[in-house]
């Protein structure tokens, strides 16, 4: 064994497997908990590392984090020190905590953990002496955020909620600029299947005096958000109301959009990632920036069009391979299902559509194949590897009831599943076919490395 410079005395790897090993121990991110106080109280062991920087906080359903990327890229455009948390990872841990647009390096991610973890262990302590469990997987990887981006220094952080808003990790930041993505049905073992409750989780990210950003919502759960704003002497910024895509044409590599904000009409803006939906996601993030910096004036169009060309979004309609077509897209709600139907639909002319599908246990598979089932010829039914995963053979019974026992195949191994979802779409001709492999992150997480996306790419 060699001592390394990151002074373990193991690789970097090994290094990294090992704290991600331990803080995978811990209770999982989806293990929802209505409390703050072990942050709370960690944060300020740490001395507030959080209140280092300006923060731009983002709750909602579907298109959180295709919004913070873009909110950040803007950012940078403009020319600020950025830090971006985002959740879940596709590759590495490390995905969740960039540092101007590119992951935290191995070795400040090892530096940082061995100065942190030492608190860490202190506050799982004193949890335990109230009875307490130790901190979550989601609320150590929330601190090292928060030590990464005070350390770097960032000018600004964006921040994406993990689950909910109110009782989130990460709502122990006072963020000036507040955005709420849409809000529909998820999570329902933690959140409930009340929307205007499910509201009231989102919205309490809203603090006093802030700018907060509405993407349009169903009409019960408006008054709700409006009611958090008010409570807030917060300022607003609605969708449909003072925001609104005044045109939209789809175009090669992605879409071209005239957007209207308070301060001005960005015309002719190119944003390159596909579906009508990220147009509505592009809308809130230039809103969200124009509240942060513009204080009533236009951004630079020059800027908005860097930043917006600069944006990506692994796993939301991403193509992984040509002939014949695969993409992969992280939809794992109803509402996310539809947006991916309906871009489809939009932005590829194909005569046959197969799904590769496999969807974990605490979601709405009824709801997410009904969703899919108009736009997909056959579903080839699969699950990935995590112990979340509904089984194949359970997801089946529920997708022949949506598509009928013709249309449906299965194949609970991933690659075995993608490689006959092929050849059905093949059919004879590689140009009119194309496959899409969706249903969970997970599932999309293990395509992107059999095909190898992250290392044609080059990923950090």
């Amino acid at each position: 064994m060699t001592v390394d410079d990151n002074g373990t005395g193991i690789s970097a790897e090994e290094a990294e497997r090992e704290i991600y090993a331990h803080i995978l121990s811990r209770n999982p991110e989806n293990d929802f908990e209505p409390t703050l106080d072990r942050m709370i109280e960690i944060v300020d062991l740490l001395g507030h590392p959080e209140r280092a920087f300006r923060v731009v906080h983002i709750a909602g359903t579907n298109g959180k984090t295709s919004t913070a990327r873009m909110v950040e890229s803007l950012l940078r455009a403009h020319g600020l020190r950025t830090g971006l948390f985002t959740s879940p990872h596709l590759t590495t841990v490390r995905e969740r905590i960039r540092i101007d647009g590119r992951p935290i390096s191995q070795v400040d991610f090892i530096r940082l953990w061995m100065e942190v973890a030492p608190i860490v262990h202190l506050a799982d302590a004193h949890s335990a002496d109230r009875g307490g469990p130790r901190l979550s997987f989601f609320e150590v990887l929330t601190v090292l955020g928060f030590a990464a981006f005070a350390d770097a220094p960032v000018d600004v952080a964006v921040i994406e909620v993990g689950l909910g808003g109110r009782w989130d990790a990460t709502n122990v930041v006072e963020a000036e600029v507040a955005v709420v993505a849409p809000v529909a049905l998820d999570h329902a073992r933690y959140l409930g299947t009340d929307l205007a409750g499910i509201a009231r989780e989102k919205a309490g990210i809203i603090k006093d005096d802030a700018r907060v950003v509405v993407a349009e919502q169903p009409d019960v759960v408006r008054p709700v958000i409006r009611d958090a704003i008010k409570a807030h002497d917060a300022d607003a910024v609605w969708e449909g109301e003072d925001i609104e895509i005044e045109d939209r044409t789809p175009a090669v590599g992605g879409q071209v959009a005239n957007l209207r904000t308070r301060a001005a009409s960005y015309e002719g803006v190119f944003i390159p990632l596909l579906g009508e939906y990220q147009a509505h996601n592009a809308l809130l993030a230039l809103a969200a920036v124009e509240a942060l910096l513009g204080d009533g004036f236009p951004l630079g169009a020059e800027l908005v069009e860097q930043g917006f060309a600069e944006t990506t979004s692994p796993g939301r309609l991403e193509t992984v391979r040509t002939s014949p077509l695969v993409i992969v897209d992280a939809a794992h709600n109803p509402h996310g299902a539809s947006a991916l139907a309906d871009a489809l639909e939009e932005s590829f002319a194909l005569e046959t559509i197969v799904g590769v599908v496999g969807i974990l246990d605490d979601k709405d598979p009824e709801g997410i194949l009904s969703a899919l089932e108009p736009v997909l010829d056959k579903v080839v039914i699969t699950a990935s590897l995590s112990t979340r995963a509904l089984p194949a053979i359970d997801l089946a019974l529920v997708a022949r009831q949506v598509f009928g026992d013709d249309r449906v195949e299965v194949e609970p191994n991933l690659p075995d599943a993608i490689d006959r979802a092929v050849a059905l779409a093949e059919g004879g001709s590689d140009l009119t076919g194309g496959v899409v492999v969706t249903g969970s992150i997970t599932l999309v997480a293990e395509a992107r490395l059999l095909f190898g996306v992250d290392r044609k790419r080059g990923h950090a």
